[in-house]
């Protein structure tokens, strides 16, 4: 494309043309590459404070160029002209600076740079955004004109450029009694909120609270303070007291609590960034299942640009504060973020850290039981889901088990093992107290075989998926026989039980397809029936949760598991061997087993209308 013509107009202004396609490509950047109107505002703001940052940098070599005492950002909105200002007091811009910084789309070749947009990968486009410096043009998402009048640090000259955004600007010669750049937006009609001191605020507080330079709002003829100022992160840690970051935790979190953990660091080589990151003391209020993406803030230079970066696998999404890092530009879309490799280097630094930090923690066994009881849950979730730290999160995760009232990990569970035990036994259900007590349980506890008694919904999902700990498989006791001939019951007598020959294809006759099988085990003691699943699918807590959550399943009976030792499978055998019908004590048996396994029975009504009828016969009524 050929320069953009240049004009000389009746006031002495030079309008400068853009190409014919600089309609279609502000079109392009307004609408393809933010999400939000409100970004105008924090681009108009990270391009003040670079400003400025770059003025107080050249004052290092040039004294002439120090900045004022009162060096800041001010907005200014006026809302009967319908103008919105924004000054700083920054470096500033010549004329040839004004052309060239703001009229980048026209000269860098809107085709090229539009058909370079369209066709990147995803992890360049935000390379080309920072190249062609589009950031600046957000504001034509709220404003039908743009004024701006800059004059550089070091000249006694100011100029103003002005455009539409529609085919051309121009540069007018100006004034300004000091070096830095006022930006008058004239606000479009839909967009009155912005011209709201109130709402121009809030975007601050939202998007550049942290800003190191301050920013003020005018309202009620003063200015306002519109942001704290400070970015703590980057501070060193021994710069900052305990009440500061319990208010930054605060101000982060929205919570009332103290953190439970603080991780405060500067990374450094390939990729730099600065974090300060807090696991909450407590959980919070709304429930984590409500998302479960991370929200950790993603801060460019110390500006905001979004929470929903994902720096943080979503089973560490109770992770909160702020990363901040140098190696983005400052006017990259979220869209664009996901894919970069700068973001890629970013997360799996912070994630290691925070792996790290709760494998350290989780040494001092009271203080992380505390923890494990708020987000143990949603930890747990990457044993299923992350196959990158699954082992790392198995190391310190926390379980309760037969063996006490307290928590243990899976090493502790190993390291009781009997010497011929070769699996990790575990037991799934809706409520850990029921559990405890479930007659599955009955058959390893007289053999003082430990079990994981698990009950999260994600406590269905990931044993198959870790699969091991220490080369000890682990494995469900309601999955099939567990084998339990290897250990003796204490005070097992063998000689007293049933004969089950014949009473097992009399119960499966009677029950017909509502069983799968019928069949013997050692796993009771002291209950009469227990329920299994079938060697084909599931185990029966996850095929109630899936049931629950409206997931079809095949359609897999469960087995019925007897107790020959006990007195009512003794007595129904007896009945059979003497060719009495069983029928009645069938149902009610296996309505029992369910019950017992959390279930309803199949038929309320004809389970208590059978149970009544057998209670009355036994009463001799």
């Amino acid at each position: 494309m050929s320069d953009p013509v240049t004009e000389p107009t009746q006031t002495g202004a030079e309008q400068h043309d853009f190409s014919a396609e600089v309609g279609r490509l502000l079109d392009l950047v307004v609408h393809a590459l933010y999400s939000e109107r409100e970004i105008f505002l924090r681009e108009l703001v990270a391009n003040a404070a670079d400003a400025t940052d770059r003025r107080r940098f050249e004052a290092l070599t040039d004294g002439a160029r120090a900045l004022p005492d009162n060096a800041g950002i001010r907005i200014n909105p006026d809302k009967d002209a319908r103008l919105l200002t924004l000054s700083d007091d920054g470096v500033g811009m010549s004329k040839d600076e004004l052309a060239r910084n703001l009229g980048t789309i026209a000269r860098s070749g809107t085709r090229a740079f539009g058909q370079q947009l369209e066709n990147a990968k995803p992890e360049d486009k935000p390379s080309l955004i920072g190249q062609f410096g589009v950031g600046f043009y957000a504001a034509f998402m709220v404003a039908d004109r743009v004024d701006v009048v800059s004059r550089r640090a070091g000249s006694d000259e100011a100029w103003r450029w002005s455009s539409d955004g529609k085919g051309s600007f121009t540069l007018t010669p100006d004034s300004r009694s000091t070096p830095g750049t006022d930006i008058t937006l004239h606000i479009k009609e839909d967009a009155d909120e912005f011209l709201e001191p109130w709402r121009l605020t809030s975007i601050i507080r939202k998007w550049a609270d942290h800003i190191t330079w301050p920013i003020t709002v005018h309202q009620d003829g003063e200015d306002k303070p519109a942001n704290e100022g400070t970015a703590l992160w980057r501070k060193p840690r021994s710069e900052i007291t305990d009440e500061q970051l319990n208010d930054f935790y605060r101000h982060v979190t929205h919570n009332f609590d103290t953190p439970w953990a603080t991780l405060h660091w500067h990374a450094e080589g390939m990729t730099e960034f600065s974090a300060l990151l807090f696991v909450p003391g407590s959980k919070p209020f709304e429930m984590m299942e409500q998302t479960r993406e991370s929200r950790v803030h993603l801060h460019v230079r110390r500006m905001f640009i979004t929470d929903e970066a994902n720096l943080l696998p979503s089973w560490l999404r109770f992770v909160q504060g702020v990363v901040d890092t140098e190696d983005l530009p400052l006017n990259v879309s979220r869209e664009m973020l996901q894919s970069t490799p700068v973001l890629a280097r970013i997360r799996k630094a912070v994630t290691r850290r925070v792996i790290n930090e709760l494998r350290d923690r989780a040494k001092e066994a009271d203080s992380f039981d505390g923890f494990w009881s708020n987000f143990g849950a949603v930890v747990k979730e990457g044993l299923w889901d992350d196959s990158e730290h699954r082992a790392d999160i198995a190391k310190f995760a926390r379980f309760r088990s037969t063996h006490g009232e307290g928590l243990t990990t899976l090493a502790d569970y190993v390291a009781r093992m009997k010497p011929e035990q070769q699996a990790i036994y575990f037991l799934t259900g809706d409520n850990a107290d029921t559990i405890a007590t479930s007659p599955q349980l009955e058959g390893f506890r007289a053999r003082g075989l430990e079990v994981l008694l698990l009950s999260d919904p994600v406590d269905s999902f990931w044993p198959d998926r870790l699969g091991t700990f220490e080369e000890k498989p682990l494995k469900s006791v309601t999955q099939g026989v567990a084998d339990l001939d290897a250990f003796p019951a204490e005070g097992e007598d063998a000689t007293d039980k049933a004969d089950l020959d014949a009473l097992i294809p009399a119960l499966k006759e009677a029950l017909g397809d509502s069983v799968s099988e019928v069949r013997g085990t050692s796993r009771l003691v002291s209950s009469a029936v227990v329920l299994t699943a079938s060697g084909m699918g599931p185990d029966l807590a996850l095929s109630r949760l899936m049931r629950r959550s409206g997931q079809a399943l095949p359609e897999s009976a469960p087995i019925l598991e007897l107790n020959p030792a006990h007195a009512l499978v003794r007595d129904l055998a007896a009945r059979v061997a003497k060719g009495e019908p069983i029928a009645d004590f069938a149902s009610v048996l296996l309505d029992m087993a369910r019950v017992q396994d959390g279930e309803a029975p199949r038929d309320a009504t004809a389970f208590a209308q059978t149970l009544t009828r057998l209670l009355t016969l036994a009463s001799g009524a």
